[in-house]
């Protein structure tokens, strides 16, 4: 019988061991540096959102936050890495509609979906915007869906690839318009703009943070953005609804996620810290620089946004024959 007891208190004390390890880790957490893995390759608005972010997390967490590019699949190689990482804090993805909803919906094959991942905090909204060679025809939107609406097919639209946020804005723009428009998908921001500015397609769906240099420059002109008021960077373009096509907004947000199954103390503290981040007006303003508009909503109210999302796109989606690159 005492044997018996000996092992009993043994075990014991192994558990409480072991219960105090796990409390410890959380209580220290991030005790190393942490990934942030970005879907998309280098240079374009979510790599910029992502690395301005990555810089304050990790000042405030007091460990470096990594940034790094996994793209693919139109996001689907970072989604699919993050997604069966291990849940412990140290890897997370800067994820966007695309990653967490579009992406799902369009793919036959089984792809992470926001029920493999643990929602933490938006960062923005980044609306693409329509533009043009300087050179074009073209001066607004309204010019654009004349000509457009009595040629079908003649308007050659560049994007940065099929399934893309742009790509999916596009869409709804044709839709709404009852146009027809010939999808000339890139894999790419920059191959398609600078085909755009060579003339060899006549608009493009894009973002500021690769159009704005030229625009300012004169060579390219921006049409609208698909926001529902005019951006910061862009003071003299007109929303969508503006140009005269409502219902056309479309922006894909950017957010942070965590593998599901995170645990709830480390979730909890990650989206704390993340609404400092988002508090702190350099991080705001360089959001708008960027062209994107900043965005704070953390947690389940993310999820919530998320679902109300899933419903819009699925219906989108639906309707229009989808792949991804």
């Amino acid at each position: 019988m005492k044997q018996v007891i000996k092992h009993i208190a043994v075990i014991a004390a192994g558990v409480a061991i072991l219960g105090g390890s796990g409390l410890a880790a959380a209580d220290t957490y991030p005790s190393r540096p942490i990934t942030l893995v970005v879907p998309f390759a280098p240079g374009g608005v979510t790599d910029s959102a992502a690395r301005l972010i990555g810089k304050s997390l990790g000042t405030r967490l007091g460990q470096p936050v990594v940034v790094e590019n996994r793209a693919g699949g139109g996001g689907a190689v970072a989604t699919e890495y993050v997604g069966r990482s291990k849940a412990d804090g140290y890897t997370l993805l800067f994820g966007s509609r695309v990653t967490q909803i579009t992406n799902p919906l369009i793919n036959k094959t089984r792809l992470p979906t926001d029920k493999d991942f643990t929602a933490i905090y938006t960062v923005c909204d980044a609306p693409a915007i329509i533009v043009t060679n300087a050179k074009s025809p073209f001066k607004d939107v309204r010019e654009l869906v004349t000509y457009a609406q009595k040629n079908p097919g003649k308007v050659n639209l560049a994007t940065a690839g099929n399934g893309t946020a742009a790509h999916l804005a596009a869409l709804v723009f044709m839709e709404i318009t009852k146009t027809n428009l010939t999808h000339v998908p890139y894999r790419g921001s920059s191959p398609a703009i600078q085909d755009l500015l060579a003339g060899n397609v006549d608009i493009a769906f894009d973002y500021p943070s690769s159009t704005l240099g030229f625009i300012r420059a004169g060579s390219l002109r921006a049409l609208a953005s698909l926001s529902e008021k005019r951006l910061t960077v862009l003071p003299n373009v007109p929303s969508i609804s503006e140009a005269g096509v409502k219902g056309a907004e479309s922006a894909s947000w950017l957010a942070v996620f965590a593998p599901a199954k995170t645990p709830a103390d480390i979730s909890a503290r990650l989206t704390t810290v993340m609404g400092q981040v988002m508090n702190e007006p350099e991080v705001q303003q360089r959001l708008n620089e960027l062209g994107t508009v900043p965005m704070a909503i953390g947690g389940k109210d993310l999820q919530t946004l998320m679902n109300r999302e899933t419903v819009r796109w699925r219906e989108v989606v639906s309707r229009t024959p989808i792949t991804t690159d």
